[in-house]
């Protein structure tokens, strides 16, 4: 690659001072440290201090690359299209009639993807912190499950109208959770459930394989727990993509336990499809939660989402070649010349169809292609591969990934940065694992 010629020409008067320099050769303590500290803190902090964290850990890894003279990049083929998605964001952001706006929208997207090139660098070299980091996502998890379970236990308040209760009787209503997640809001923490339950589940195959039963008893506990938590949040999109979720982990592990272990197997998934409809049958609130995705026009908060999805397909027709420019601020502005609702947008609430409408057809496109070359090598991967500890570790971030682009068809929090960091953390993962033996 051109820049590897560029960095061994910099290594050639950089590369002393960091054979001398303890805190240069300590710099990936430091990114790991700080990339633990980002998992936890922001489950409670605001977004800004999420960026300044994420943008520290571009920093130091930037500073890693200039001066050690081991460091090199390979491009894989779903980075061709990260990158073709990175530059067409870079063109409607030039084209935008906002700049200002969109100028800040753009700067998120820049430093969620060198936030993911930091971390799949970082783990190049230290492999072993994959561990260390899916278990602090899965503690972090763990611990908004508790507090969102506690907030149901207290009925908490609404913050602000997250259901239509205009046809509900009042058992019928859900005390919608929210953990700590800044802003609050119960659809956000559905997003991170869909996004961050993958760690809890795996890490119970993971220990299970590695024969450490009392952790993996640990993890599956907390499995149970955090998707409970998930459906109190009542996020009828983190539903569809819990079911995409538990789904994809009965499809990976039907490899391994179909053969020898059939009838428990099938017990198992037995018992756990059961308590599932037992519980949306019993529970009058959550079966009316459930319901209400099929309600069509009649629930308002359906409708709204309709029409936000008729005002933003006319956006999109008239601005599908670059887009209207990147940013939640920018498309709001922009929103106000076709709404039809009566209230104000922030997003499309379909995270395909506002990569069309910010960026064009075109970064659509890219941004489409850099999911399915993944996905595609990561599930090429599970079938043919008898490596068991590193198919786990694959299917992880592969079933994040896949649960949350299905939540993504009727919601948009996947562009909030708590779910970013999480999401692009997941790819680097991936990435890490899926082209290991190359």
């Amino acid at each position: 690659m051109f820049i590897n010629s560029i960095l061994d020409f910099v290594h050639q008067y950089t590369g002393r001072v960091y054979d001398k320099s303890v805190i240069l050769q300590n710099l990936d303590k430091a990114i790991f440290a700080i990339i633990i500290a980002l998992f936890v803190l922001s489950t409670f902090v605001s977004s800004d201090m999420i960026g300044y964290l994420a943008l520290g850990v571009v920093l130091l890894t930037f500073v890693r690359v200039i001066f050690n003279k081991t460091d090199n990049f390979k491009c894989e083929t779903f980075e061709i299209f990260l990158l073709a998605f990175f530059m067409l964001t870079l063109v409607s952001l030039a084209g935008s009639t906002l700049f200002h706006l969109s100028l800040k929208g753009f700067m998120k997207t820049f430093t969620y993807i060198s936030f993911y090139l930091s971390v799949v660098h970082h783990l190049k070299y230290n492999p072993k912190n994959i561990l260390p980091i899916l278990s602090t996502i899965a503690l972090c998890v763990s611990v908004e499950s508790l507090v969102g379970i506690s907030q149901s236990f207290s009925k908490v308040d609404e913050i602000s109208g997250w259901q239509d209760v205009s046809n509900l009787n009042p058992e019928e209503v859900m005390t919608r959770v929210y953990g700590t997640l800044q802003p609050l809001n119960p659809n956000l923490l559905g997003g991170y459930f869909v996004l961050t339950i993958p760690s809890v589940i795996g890490l119970c195959g993971y220990f299970l394989y590695e024969k450490r039963y009392i952790l993996s008893a640990i993890f599956g506990v907390l499995s149970a727990i955090t998707c409970t938590a998930l459906f109190l949040t009542g996020c009828r999109g983190a539903y569809l993509g819990l079911f995409t979720v538990l789904g994809c982990f009965s499809l990976v592990s039907l490899k391994f336990f179909w053969k020898n272990y059939k009838k428990l197997y099938l017990s198992f998934i037995s018992a756990v499809m059961a308590l599932g409809v037992t519980a949306i049958l019993t529970i009058t609130s959550l079966r009316m939660r459930v319901l209400s995705i099929f309600a069509m026009r009649s629930d308002s908060s359906n409708s709204f989402r309709f029409n936000v999805y008729k005002s933003s397909i006319q956006m999109f027709k008239d601005n599908w070649i670059v887009g209207i420019g990147q940013g939640n601020q920018n498309f709001r502005e922009i929103y106000g010349l076709y709404m039809k609702t009566g209230f104000d947008a922030l997003s499309a609430y379909n995270i395909y169809l506002e990569t069309a409408v910010e960026s064009g057809v075109f970064a659509l496109i890219a941004f489409l292609g850099f999911l399915i070359s993944i996905l595609k090598d990561a599930v090429r991967y599970i079938k043919n591969s008898d490596n068991l500890k590193n198919i786990i570790l694959v299917s992880i971030p592969t079933i994040a990934i896949m649960g949350t682009m299905v939540h993504g068809f009727v919601d948009t929090v996947f562009f909030r940065p708590q779910l970013q960091i999480v999401f692009w953390t997941m790819v680097a993962i991936l990435s890490n694992r899926l082209y290991l033996e190359k």
